[in-house]
């Protein structure tokens, strides 16, 4: 075999591990980009009040730090037992429309959560649990903590949001998974998350 021959197979095996290496980033990306629209397109709605907080992220800009009543999970509230050591935890927390329209807590636990009628599921991230007395409320974060808006645009969103005036529409998976549909300043959509 000649030295051109073998350049020339060898320069079809790069060119083919590419193919195969870049045929896979697609794959693993549209598969993160469609589960997060599918959420988006068949997820049960929730309406949840916010308390924020506010920064900016140098990579990707303005955004809001959301803070839900339900990410304080009143102890009293869990069915079946409280983990007795401290370790990583999960939580499953049941939602149902308020008198309001805002949804809040009915019930929550350590273990999933059977569905039930007009309630949606939802699924903590896990988080480092100390031993719970019935007292307590237990910090939770469901992924929805954080909302990018067009830069300079941030500031306005604080304000409103200091003064209780921005709530957040959200879908809601079967599995439990949250995303941030639209978020709303005085009950009006401000912004709109896209499917794609």
């Amino acid at each position: 075999m000649s030295e051109f021959s073998y350049k020339l197979r060898l320069a079809r095996g790069y060119l083919i591990a590419a193919v195969i290496a870049a045929s896979l980033q697609t794959i693993i990306l549209g598969y993160v980009i469609e589960s997060r629209a599918e959420i988006l397109r068949s997820g049960a709605e929730v309406l949840l009040k916010t308390a924020p907080v506010d920064p900016r992220d140098f990579l990707r800009g303005d955004y809001v730090v959301l803070n839900y009543e339900i990410s304080s999970v009143p102890a009293r509230t869990v069915v079946g037992p409280l983990p007795a050591e401290a370790g990583e935890q999960t939580m499953w927390v049941r939602l149902k429309k308020q008198p309001d329209g805002f949804w809040g807590i009915t019930e929550s636990s350590f273990q999933p959560l059977p569905k039930g009628a007009e309630s949606v599921v939802l699924k903590s991230r896990p988080f480092y649990n100390y031993a719970v007395n019935a007292t307590d409320n237990i910090r939770v974060e469901y992924g929805i903590e954080r909302y990018y808006v067009p830069e300079g645009q941030g500031k306005p969103l604080e304000e409103a949001r200091q003064n209780g005036n921005v709530s957040i529409a959200a879908r809601v998976s079967a599995d439990g998974t949250a995303q941030i549909r639209s978020l709303l300043v005085d009950g009006k959509p401000s912004y709109e998350e896209p499917l794609y």
